[in-house]
């Protein structure tokens, strides 16, 4: 990964894009992605997507990663100036308590925490896992006043004050990793694509869409506005190589094992078939997952599109998922980055990717 690569991944990173309120990092990734890009598109909630031209006759092919985060939401501000919330997506509210977070008002951001009464003092018997609306944040005001002049009000989004770091020598950790670092792929994707000496016959679009972490809204605008013939889904995967973590139930997948390949439902055989075929010929090394029901990602909304989407999920493994610590492998992120890359040049007009009976 050059300098620059990593300059704007850990940039992308660390702009908070809550569910819904996408609008800071999408500015970024679209500045960054008409650098090489013929063209770079918006959509009325703030989906992105970024195009590279093909031939009259080619596939059109999509790659699309989700630019959301998980964050919480004012819904209640006390006369004593504490403020309630409900969650964004799958917050989880058991690393909640005692954790600084940033509020987007509308006189820019205010920092407050979310208390966490001393052990000393609260009730420990029979403790529980607090629920969302249990949660209280303080930024310091002592009524409701000063919270209104401080520009906040009911409805505006929260994220975590966490930022993101390197870990060792090879690994990121922070908060939504889930799923920017999928967003920096396919756009790294498309800087590669763009450096080719000819220009592939496939038009290929780099999908940023909002919404993911509440049920894949922008997903599915995008897919049935665009129509691809064939589609890779970019998201993040449980890495299970933790102690905590039982392979029996959760199957095996290793920090640095490379990205995963997740088989059944959404994922159309042949495409994956070929995904396969492109990892073993360019020695990438790949991982398998198994899903019977449903991925839990865009891609259960993106194949079910008008007539069908042939579609495919390809997944970076992730530590502590939709925590603050999230954790990734950067050999991971660029083999990642290799498969999509290879399997873009793969593709030609004859291409069809259908289930011939």
């Amino acid at each position: 990964m050059s300098p620059a690569s990593k300059s704007f991944l850990l940039d992308l990173l660390s702009t908070p894009s809550p569910t819904g309120f996408e609008a800071r990092g999408q500015r970024k990734w679209a500045a960054h992605t008409r650098k090489f890009a013929d063209r770079v598109e918006s959509d009325a909630y703030g989906n992105a997507w970024a195009t590279l031209d093909g031939g009259t006759h080619g596939r059109r092919l999509m790659f699309e990663a989700h630019a959301d985060e998980i964050g919480y939401m004012i819904r209640h501000i006390s006369p004593c100036g504490f403020i309630y919330v409900d969650r964004i997506g799958g917050s989880d509210v058991a690393t909640a308590r005692g954790r600084r977070v940033d509020i987007f008002g509308d006189k820019g951001t205010v920092r407050g925490v979310i208390g966490n009464i001393a052990m000393h003092i609260r009730d420990r018997e029979d403790e529980k896992v607090p629920k969302a609306h249990e949660l209280v944040i303080d930024i310091g005001a002592s009524s409701a006043q000063e919270v209104a002049e401080a520009g906040i009000r009911v409805g505006h989004p929260i994220v975590y004050a966490d930022g993101v770091e390197e870990l060792g020598t090879d690994k990121l950790c922070g908060r939504a990793l889930d799923n920017r670092v999928g967003g920096f792929i396919i756009a790294e994707v498309m800087a590669r694509l763009s450096k080719r000496k000819t220009r592939l016959s496939s038009t290929v679009y780099a999908v940023n869409a909002v919404q993911e972490e509440i049920g894949g809204n922008g997903a599915r605008m995008i897919a049935h506005r665009l129509m691809p013939d064939v589609a890779i889904v970019l998201d993040v995967t449980h890495a299970t190589d933790t102690p905590q973590v039982d392979q029996k139930q959760h199957g095996t997948v290793l920090l640095g094992g490379g990205p995963t390949l997740t088989h059944g439902a959404a994922n159309h055989v042949e495409v994956v078939k070929r995904l396969i075929e492109v990892a073993a010929k360019a020695g990438i090394p790949v991982q398998h997952e198994a899903t019977s029901r449903t991925t839990g990602t865009d891609t259960n909304v993106i194949f079910t599109q008008q007539s069908g989407i042939p579609s495919a999920l390809v997944s970076l493994p992730l530590r502590y998922m939709h925590s603050v610590v999230e954790m990734a492998h950067l050999d991971d992120v660029e083999h990642t980055i290799q498969l999509l890359t290879a399997f873009a040049e793969s593709v030609k007009a004859k291409d069809e990717f259908a289930v011939r009976l």
